[in-house]
């Protein structure tokens, strides 16, 4: 008898596709659609948020704030008040949120962009 045929591959392959996510895999989702929540209010506003770091075992995440959150006067309150608490409110795990401003964008191109893109004079 032949060993590792086509049906025992595929029982092998279906048995994989039913394990439990790891813990890693299991953070990672829950954080990557609250993350998708967070960044569709956030472009509304003509910003963007990328994420430039998750570490899911030390519960540390650092993101950054682009586009039209560059010129805004309040994205260090959108950073501390609103992304970092929905962060650690939602996700217990998350014990810090780092997060920085992309300031190499083109204020002209963030003026342009609507609301959001106020420029504090």
């Amino acid at each position: 008898m032949e060993s590792g045929t086509s049906a025992e591959t595929a029982m092998l392959v279906n048995q994989e596709e039913l394990a439990e996510p790891t813990e890693h895999e299991a953070r990672m989702k829950e954080f990557m659609t609250l993350l998708e929540l967070i960044r569709s209010a956030i472009q509304a506003d003509g910003g963007d948020l990328t994420l430039v770091d998750v570490d899911t075992e030390g519960g540390v995440v650092e993101v950054m704030l682009e586009g039209a959150c560059s010129s805004c006067a309040i994205s260090s309150a959108t950073l501390g008040d609103g992304v970092e608490r929905i962060l650690r409110d939602r996700l217990p795990w998350i014990k810090e949120v780092r997060g920085g401003i992309d300031e190499d964008f083109d204020l002209s191109l963030s003026q342009a962009r609507g609301r959001g893109s106020y420029v504090a004079r």
